[in-house]
């Protein structure tokens, strides 16, 4: 079953399907009942077609890649700073995969579904509501990513957690180091107010949702992981100094 899965989530109409289904049932909550803030759009001019690594922190299982797709969608329609009218939905922007605990991604229906539309599943030893020392992304994930970048962009979460301000796995580092992709951050805000952490059903109303796309990153790819990690934890905004003094103490 799980090859015929990986089978179907490289069939671009199974692709265009899902992303038209979760589209549409995702839009009011994102869209209407929220207020969605795009910036930077101008900074994904231009990309290639592959080979495009999005990094971002990480507040709610789902919503925020759905939030991904609709902008990446609507982009491709010529959006800019809002989607507008979801129409972007019957022509979507498919070439675009994401990374996903496998734990997480088997939880429901709707992230069974989901894992059509490009999922990339690994596996962590580390969850949020264990002691289990974090150990990174498995040789064999990190393959599975690279091949990704190969035809594709892929969005990561370097945190693997909702947890602000948790430090980064190693993982993305490696990929970024060896596979050498355009890193583009992200960073996004006001999700975690608005939408159940683990599904789609809203907390709140009215919430100003903000994602914030950056100019691509100038890397050093000959730098340690821990350099590379560093880079991208201080560039999407949760490094230990962007966190409130508040926070520091705990």
């Amino acid at each position: 079953m799980s090859k015929r899965k990986g089978r179907l989530r490289n069939v671009n109409i199974v692709r265009k399907f899902v992303h038209f289904t979760v589209g549409m049932f995702t839009y009011p909550g994102i869209a209407l009942f929220n207020k969605l803030r795009i910036q930077g759009i101008e900074n994904l001019k231009d990309l290639p077609s592959h080979n495009v690594l999005f990094v971002s922190n990480h507040q709610t299982y789902f919503v925020d890649v759905i939030t991904f797709f609709h902008i990446l969608s609507a982009r491709k329609w010529g959006k800019k700073e809002r989607l507008g009218l979801p129409y972007y939905l019957l022509n979507p922007y498919t070439r675009v995969n994401y990374v996903a605990a496998e734990q997480t991604m088997k939880s429901s229906w709707l992230s069974r579904l989901f894992l059509l539309a490009g999922g990339l599943t690994v596996k962590r030893t580390w969850n949020e509501n264990s002691s289990e020392k974090r150990t990174g992304l498995d040789p064999s994930d990190t393959r599975k990513i690279q091949r990704a970048l190969d035809s594709n962009w892929v969005i990561t979460f370097p945190q693997g957690t909702t947890t602000p301000y948790a430090p980064a796995r190693k993982g993305t580092a490696l990929i970024v180091k060896h596979h050498k992709p355009i890193v583009i951050p992200v960073i996004i805000n006001g999700f975690s107010r608005a939408f159940n952490k683990t599904g789609v059903g809203m907390k709140r109303r009215g919430s100003l949702l903000t994602v914030t796309f950056k100019a691509p990153l100038k890397i050093d790819y000959e730098a340690s992981t821990n350099d590379i990690t560093d880079q991208l934890m201080n560039a999407i905004e949760q490094s230990k100094k962007f966190m409130p003094e508040v926070l520091k103490g705990e």
